[in-house]
């Protein structure tokens, strides 16, 4: 059997899901995701592995420091080839790099004295640190109610809708992928989603969102991700 013949065969395995925080478990447990899995080449294997592990903030332990972090961030970008998995990567860590922000300028944290985080924005976060949205509203229209609710100190309900956001940036990709390696990273990814909510709770979403702020990215040194914009 082809490549493509077998990822074709593999997406049409792969059960849907319900609407996000309506399903109450992901669509098939991760023994059974993983044993379709499979199918994949050990090259494209190895590429969501690292897709999955970077992706992850329960990969990073709380001894994991900024430079380390940042590290694994360069790192990940190399070793992932597809543009388009290089653009979602890319998403996801700029938007945790604004919670980052947004979590640090709460604790009366004052403007980096450098770029922060990662990506596009690293430069103009604390050049407007000190605007209630970066002015990245008309881009970022959700860091209003961000903000909003870690006035409240809603930890769950930020984490729903940092899930939420993340869900609607990998459906808006997969849209343009149906039956290649791509397609079948970005389902893997959005059952992460599903399994993340699936396990939440206020107490364990107040715990990661502590720790994402005690590893905010805040001394990064500018980092330049050749083709992040692919």
């Amino acid at each position: 059997m082809s490549k493509q013949d077998a990822y074709i065969a593999l997406m049409c395995s792969l059960p849907g899901s319900e609407r996000l925080f309506v399903a109450k478990q992901p669509p098939l447990s991760r023994i059974r995701l993983d044993r379709r899995l499979t199918a994949l080449t050990p090259e494209d294997s190895k590429v969501l592995k690292i897709l999955e592990h970077a992706l992850s903030w329960s990969a990073y332990d709380m001894d994991v420091t900024d430079a380390q972090a940042i590290q694994r961030c360069k790192k990940a970008m190399l070793d992932i080839p597809q543009p388009t998995l290089r653009k979602l990567f890319m998403e996801r860590m700029e938007l945790r790099s604004v919670v980052a922000a947004l979590r640090l300028r709460k604790r009366g944290e004052p403007a980096p004295s450098g770029p922060f985080g990662v990506g596009r924005w690293s430069r103009h976060i604390p050049a407007n640190w000190g605007d209630p949205s970066f002015r990245l509203e008309r881009l970022m229209p959700w860091i209003k109610e961000a903000t909003q609710l870690l006035e409240n100190e809603d930890p769950l309900g930020l984490e729903r809708l940092l899930l939420s956001i993340s869900h609607k940036q990998l459906k808006r990709h997969a849209a343009r992928h149906m039956f290649d390696f791509e397609a079948v990273a970005i389902y893997v990814l959005i059952w992460n989603i599903f399994d993340r909510w699936a396990q939440s709770s206020a107490a364990e979403a107040a715990k990661r969102f502590e720790k994402l702020a005690q590893q905010a990215m805040a001394d990064f040194a500018d980092v330049d991700f050749e083709g992040a914009s692919a």
